[in-house]
């Protein structure tokens, strides 16, 4: 599978595949494909990852787009703006994303439900108590809010982030949630009344503008 990402703030990824080779993608997500491009509806991972799936919120069923002939071409387009991002996903290295950052992946890539550790961090900080584990092999293709910023935590290196704001991060990483500290920066400061603690070692990726938050600012008349 060969890949070009296009755009500025509303991204497309075009991918393009041989004969016989496979993407797996969220219901609605594909944008535009070659006629030799074969669609087949299931409950990817048998039922048990099926039920997992509409438990977090998403759809039982997935789609997978096969190559039946020649070579062909399918595009998966984002429906915010942001960015699209690649990621590779490898035996050993999976990560955790938002339930709606996946976008598409290879074939090989499984998906699979994450329960958050701590119920505090699911309930309270604002990333949900069931995120979404990509593992196997493959490449993958997040979508983002906004511009990402990246770090590398080391062992014991934590980052306070505001609600919403995590996109992804390895499966390495701990995640739990505090109280802002003080009744008065709780009810006055506007940020709310938690804040998502993440402790490497690991790889985050932050997002600049979760949709929960512009739908709220919208919905407020804020500019």
């Amino acid at each position: 599978m060969q890949y070009t990402i296009q755009g500025d703030n509303l991204p497309v990824v075009i991918c393009t595949l041989e004969q016989g080779e496979r993407m797996l993608t969220e219901k609605g997500a594909m944008s535009w494909m070659t006629p030799n491009m074969e669609m087949e509806t299931s409950m990817e991972g048998g039922l048990g990852k099926a039920v997992g799936r509409a438990f977090s919120g998403e759809s039982m069923f997935m789609n997978m787009y096969t190559c039946t002939s020649g070579q062909g071409l399918i595009a998966f387009a984002s429906s915010f703006p942001g960015r699209i991002m690649p990621v590779q996903i490898n035996q050993g290295y999976s990560i955790v994303v938002q339930k709606s950052a996946f976008l598409a992946a290879e074939a090989g890539v499984q998906l699979s439900t994450h329960f958050t550790r701590k119920l505090g961090a699911g309930f309270f900080g604002g990333e949900g108590f069931i995120m979404q584990r990509l593992s196997g092999q493959g490449m993958a293709f997040l979508e983002i809010d906004g511009h990402v910023v990246e770090y590398d935590l080391q062992p014991g290196q934590s980052l306070l982030i505001d609600s919403g704001h995590l996109a992804a991060m390895t499966d390495t990483v701990q995640m739990t949630v505090e109280a802002v500290k003080g009744a008065k920066n709780m009810l006055l400061g506007g940020e709310g009344f938690f804040n998502t603690r993440i402790t490497g070692p690991g790889h985050v990726w932050i997002q600049t503008m979760p949709f929960s938050k512009l739908a709220g600012m919208l919905a407020v008349g804020k500019r």
